[in-house]
C-alpha cells in the first residue's frame, strides 16, 4: 500500500507540472478553427511586449544597458544611488570604464531634470565619480 501511494505520487508530481504548464500555455492562446494567411495563432499582448522587451535588451550594447538601468534607477530613488552604483559597475567591468564619463553627464542631466530645472539641488548629489562628469551634466542643463 505505501509503494502504491509512492508511486502514484511520483506519477502526479511528473505529469503535474506538463498538466499545468499546458493549461497555461492554451489559456492564453487562441488558436483558430480555420486558418487563413492573417489568423495565425495570436499570443496575448503581455506575451507580446515580453518578447519586444526581450528582443530590445538583445539589441542594447552593455554600456547602454547600463546607462538605462541607472537612469531609472535615478528617477526611483535618488541620484546618490545612480552614482555609487556607477562606481561600482566600473570596478567590476573596467571595459565600460570608456563610456563612464557619458553616463555620468546623463545622470547629471537627469538628476537636473528631476529636480524640475534645479541644478543646485541637483549639483549636491555630485561625486569624484569619473572624475567631474556628473558635475558637469549637471552644468550643461543649469
Amino acid at each position: 500500500m505505501n509503494q502504491v501511494a509512492r508511486r502514484l505520487g511520483k506519477t502526479f508530481a511528473l505529469v503535474l507540472p506538463v498538466v499545468l504548464v499546458l493549461s497555461g500555455t492554451l489559456a492564453v492562446t487562441r488558436v483558430p478553427w480555420v486558418a487563413s494567411s492573417s489568423d495565425a495563432q495570436v499570443l496575448t499582448a503581455s506575451a507580446k511586449s515580453a518578447r519586444q522587451v526581450a528582443a530590445e535588451k538583445a539589441a542594447l550594447s552593455p554600456q547602454e544597458a547600463l546607462r538605462q538601468r541607472l537612469l531609472a534607477e535615478l528617477q526611483e530613488k535618488d541620484p546618490g544611488v545612480a552614482l555609487t552604483d556607477l562606481q561600482v559597475a566600473m570596478a567590476q567591468h573596467p571595459t565600460l570604464a570608456k563610456y563612464c564619463v557619458s553616463i555620468a553627464r546623463s545622470l547629471g542631466r537627469a538628476a537636473v531634470a528631476k529636480y524640475d530645472g534645479a541644478a543646485r539641488r541637483a549639483q549636491a548629489w555630485s561625486r569624484p565619480v569619473c572624475d567631474t562628469a556628473f558635475a558637469t551634466g549637471v552644468a550643461s542643463v543649469g
